[in-house]
């Protein structure tokens, strides 16, 4: 068993605490920043989505989807500084 921040749990934990940081970033600079190419940069979002998918057991029907996962910069620079912020403490 890895012992300290080699193991999987921690690199999760920060990268979901990253990309919620980065969401939260990203929105503030959306509201508060005026219209500029800054704010385009930072604010722009790359969304790829799946589905939507039936799956039909029988017994039981149902639909996934459609499931989309929103990547801006802000959310990537806030998973880089929770990673050296994580790093550092731990």
């Amino acid at each position: 068993m890895a012992v300290g921040p080699k193991r999987p749990r921690f690199y999760l934990g920060v990268l979901i605490a990253g990309c919620i940081m980065g969401g939260f970033l990203a929105a503030l600079m959306e509201r508060f920043l005026p219209e500029s190419a800054a704010r385009s940069f930072f604010t722009y979002a790359a969304t790829p989505t799946f589905g939507p998918v039936s799956v039909d057991l029988l017994v039981v029907s149902f639909t996934l989807g459609p499931v989309g996962l929103s990547v801006s910069v802000m959310s990537l620079i806030g998973v880089a500084v929770a990673y050296y912020a994580a790093r550092s403490l731990f």
